[in-house]
């Protein structure tokens, strides 16, 4: 693979206006967005299994790449949560050239028919499955984003403009070679997968501006860069707001798998968007439940932030702030609460949680459905970590984030869900009267 200066592209002058760079590439994103939208469903699954060959066969050359990024982050001062999510190890490279794999598997959603009717003037008409077009993708550390987003965009036929974050930029970079390497081998244009090749934050603002070029942008990062996407983009949004996951262990939980579940909720990986950062738990089972879950999460290495009858239960707990139920710790920090029972529990969630994914750990099934029925959020889950909020996990590949709005696309975004559609009228001369 063709090595890339981490700052600029080699084919791109140093002088170039941001804005002209940015729009430049959004002129040769449509017009890769035109080919792929045609391309055969084979040519499409063949970029993708060349890209995971082209992930093992320069597994150096990406952690080489990664090492750079993960001393400069280092020298910053990052939080270990944040290292851990840049950090790139031959298990983690293995994992994003299954998941290109796992994503060339899929069926191909362009196409597809969703329904058919024939009017009573012999029209026929189809609702059928279309790429979206360009994709803006805007993330932070997470180098693996750059194999899912590429991936997922371009089996829908998408073509797709990546602004990673600069902590990770030798990373990203390296990826995005093994991307390329799968668009040549299947004869597709390499500037349907395209990164920004600057660090200068005013990319951003321009990308955001790129309303003729680009048809939905989908940040995916913490709440300064939500924010900043929502007040500035002239382009439609898939919003990845932050991720204020409960697990609120009911009165009726098996206290076993409640810790069992909580443990995992919060600790399997506390720098991604799926970790839990509050656990209520109901006062019935408190005395029980509390203290034995205190001591996993401490074993564990993570802080616990706790209302005042949790303080009780174990001296342990550090007091919690009213800002601790608003936060999104992405570190081995979590906060407690004691609640009356499932109203106050359901009032929590709705006063502090960010419509991500909340889980309840009960076996009562009535309680179950009240709370999967009354919880507004894009997941809800019963008896089951909050860890498993992940496209992958979902059966569908990989994901481009976890869409909190509430309109095209909610939960989890796959390729299914970056496509829209179009209608085909077929007639057979029909005039209107």
């Amino acid at each position: 693979m063709d090595a890339l200066d981490p700052t600029t592209d080699p084919d791109t002058p140093a002088d170039t206006p941001v804005e002209a760079l940015m729009a430049d590439m959004g002129r040769r994103a449509r017009a890769a967005a035109r080919v792929l939208a045609t391309a055969p469903s084979a040519a499409k699954d063949t970029v993708l299994t060349a890209a995971a060959d082209a992930l093992r066969a320069e597994v150096d050359t990406i952690k080489a790449a990664n090492a750079e990024d993960m001393a400069a982050a280092e020298a910053k001062g990052l939080s270990r949560a944040l290292l851990d999510r840049l950090m790139l190890t031959d298990e983690r490279i293995e994992a994003m050239a299954r998941g290109l794999e796992a994503v060339a598997r899929l069926p191909d959603p362009v196409g597809t028919e969703l329904a058919a009717w024939e009017r009573p003037n012999g029209l026929r008409i189809a609702r059928v499955r279309v790429p979206l077009g360009v994709i803006g993708v805007i993330y932070e550390s997470r180098p693996n984003v750059t194999a899912d987003a590429a991936a997922l965009c371009l089996k829908a036929g998408n073509a797709v403009i990546l602004r990673g974050g600069s902590e990770s930029l030798h990373s990203s970079r390296a990826i995005l070679n093994a991307i390329h390497d799968g668009l040549d081998t299947a004869g597709l244009p390499t500037d349907a997968c395209q990164m920004v090749p600057t660090t200068d934050r005013a990319a951003v603002g321009a990308m955001l501006r790129l309303s003729d070029s680009i048809d939905v942008i989908v940040p995916r990062g913490g709440k300064s860069l939500i924010e900043r996407v929502s007040a500035e983009s002239r382009v439609p949004l898939f919003k990845h707001l932050e991720g204020l996951c409960h697990t609120y262990i009911h009165t009726a939980a098996d206290p076993e798998k409640a810790r069992a579940v909580a443990l995992n909720a919060k600790m399997r990986r506390t720098g991604i968007c799926g970790a839990t950062e509050t656990i209520l738990v109901d006062r019935a089972v408190a005395p029980a439940i509390v203290p034995a879950l205190v001591a996993d999460l401490i074993a564990a290495g993570c802080a616990v932030r706790g209302c005042g009858e949790t303080q009780a239960l174990d001296d342990r707990v550090a007091a919690a702030t009213e800002a601790d139920w608003d936060t999104e710790y992405l570190d081995a920090i979590v906060s407690m609460k004691v609640v009356g029972g499932l109203d106050e529990a359901l009032a929590h969630i709705a006063a502090h949680g960010s419509q991500h994914t909340d889980a309840i750990v009960t076996e009562d099934a009535v309680a179950a459905e009240r709370f999967l029925a009354e919880v507004d959020s894009a997941i809800v889950m019963v008896n089951a970590s909050t860890q498993f909020a992940d496209g992958g996990e979902f059966g569908m590949g990989a994901e481009i984030g976890i869409a909190t709005g509430k309109l095209h696309a909610r939960g989890p975004v796959g390729v299914e869900q970056l496509t829209s559609f179009k209608y085909q009228v077929r007639g057979t001369g029909q005039t209107r009267p």
